[in-house]
């Protein structure tokens, strides 16, 4: 969630949450099905369930899909990603849960049997989770990465690609510390490390590890040294933020999805957008990315509609979607989902398999309301009260902690915690606190860890 910045003139400050129905909160897609959290902390799915990948039960040939959304974990879930034909959960508590299609063992639970319920790979410690086509990574408190399923390309980084050890269906320890972020896409991965390195592993035959060449390695190789915080991977193409919130691209070009303006691939790391850009996310062919002032943009492949343009042409350079207020996106392989600042949930693209929610099973080129949002969501509201005091609501998440700070200017760095409270199970939240009249506070609410 943004940092959340407001100026006060007053001697008591109460933040209070609203409660009631819960926003969409996290999104995930990779192939032709859809994970969503809501605030409460409830898992929903929907979409393609051949593979058991949705996780209700049933693979049967009368329930193999579901066009609406379908609710799997009540309450407790932090993290969704969704592979191709496979779904990864975390738990509060740092659990790892997995559901789907195992044929390479990317469930990570010794076997390389399917599964169509929920069940356990990890206890505890799991911080972040990412799926690949065929294979899964996560990450653990202590900052090591860890691999399992398909590594025919070297996706794993563990040193091998061989006919004896292309895949494992056990958890394996990839790096050791220090990693901090995770991206898993058709054949190969990147992972970041605390000093803003990026790294990479696996197939690289259309230049998607941005190395240079076109040679795949089955080890993690550094592409860029520091300042990188944000990595997408799309099935041949990869993505890229800098600190300064620059849109870097590398790979596959063929449907115009590094938006350079041409159809050719690139093995080197090529600038697209210079500055404000603040989310990434690559589904199979297409891109999409999000700038400061919550615009939607998009560029690449959009056969079916998953750019949501209103037409079925492929571009090769940024195009505005939405002009505001999106706040989270995600792109799985011909359709594409987005938050709105209320907690509402659109998707635009194929529908084939109900992939996108809407009851129907036609494909849309613009993008549609999945789930409603909550006025007010993920903003204040300032009352005045008695006395000279003010009274805002909040709308926050069930569950997160939140921390009050205090400046005494926008233009200083030196923001003061004041209070870290955490929202109950409605979601609500007071904060209490006695500013001094004499001076210009300033404030701002942010979710901690």
């Amino acid at each position: 969630m943004k940092s959340l910045t407001i100026l006060l003139l007053c001697a008591a400050i109460m933040l209070a949450v609203t409660s009631g129905a819960q926003p969409v909160t996290k999104i995930a897609v990779r192939g032709i099905h859809s994970l969503f959290l809501k605030s409460d902390g409830s898992l929903w799915v929907m979409g393609d369930n051949h593979n058991g990948q949705l996780g209700d039960g049933s693979t049967d040939s009368g329930n193999y899909k579901t066009n609406r959304p379908e609710q799997i974990v009540a309450t407790n879930v932090t993290a969704i990603a969704g592979g191709f034909y496979h779904s990864l959960f975390l738990k509060s508590g740092g659990s790892l849960w997995a559901m789907g299609d195992n044929f390479y063992g990317e469930l990570g639970d010794g076997t390389f049997n399917n599964t169509n319920r929920p069940e356990q790979i990890v206890a505890t410690n799991v911080t972040a989770i990412a799926a690949g086509d065929f294979h899964s990574l996560f990450l653990k408190s202590d900052g090591s990465l860890w691999a399992m399923g398909n590594n025919s390309n070297g996706q794993l980084g563990d040193g091998t690609t061989d006919s004896g050890n292309f895949y494992t269906n056990r958890a394996e320890q990839i790096v050791a510390t220090n990693v901090t972020a995770i991206a898993a896409g058709g054949n190969h991965s990147l992972f970041l490390k605390s000093d803003g390195s990026l790294w990479a592993m696996g197939d690289n035959g259309y230049g998607g590890l941005g190395d240079g060449t076109f040679n795949s390695t089955n080890r993690p190789e550094q592409i860029v040294a520091s300042n990188v915080t944000a990595i997408a991977v799309g099935f041949d193409h990869s993505l890229f933020l800098k600190s300064n919130g620059s849109l870097w691209v590398m790979g596959y070009n063929i449907n115009g999805q590094l938006g350079d303006g041409t159809f050719n691939s690139t093995n080197r790391p090529e600038q697209i957008v210079s500055s404000n850009v603040t989310a990434i996310a690559a589904g199979e062919y297409h891109s999409l990315f999000l700038k400061s002032d919550g615009s939607l943009w998009v560029m690449g492949n959009n056969s079916t509609g998953q750019l949501g343009d209103g037409t079925t042409n492929n571009i090769n350079h940024p195009e505005q979607i939405v002009s505001t207020n999106v706040t989270a996106i995600a792109a799985g392989f011909g359709h594409s989902l987005f938050l709105k600042s209320d907690g509402s949930l659109w998707a635009t693209g194929d529908n084939v398999n109900g992939q996108l929610g809407d009851g129907t099973f036609i494909n849309t080129n613009r993008p549609e309301q999945i789930v409603a949002g909550i006025p007010g969501y993920n903003q204040i509201f300032g009352q005045l009260m008695g006395g000279g005091n003010m009274r805002l609501s909040f709308v926050g998440i069930a569950g997160t902690n939140y921390a009050l700070d205090r400046s005494f200017s926008l233009a200083s760095s030196n923001w003061v915690p004041q209070l870290t409270n955490p929202a109950g199970a409605g979601g609500v939240l007071v904060f209490t606190n006695a500013p001094n009249k004499a001076t210009n506070n300033f404030w701002r609410i942010r979710s901690v860890p």
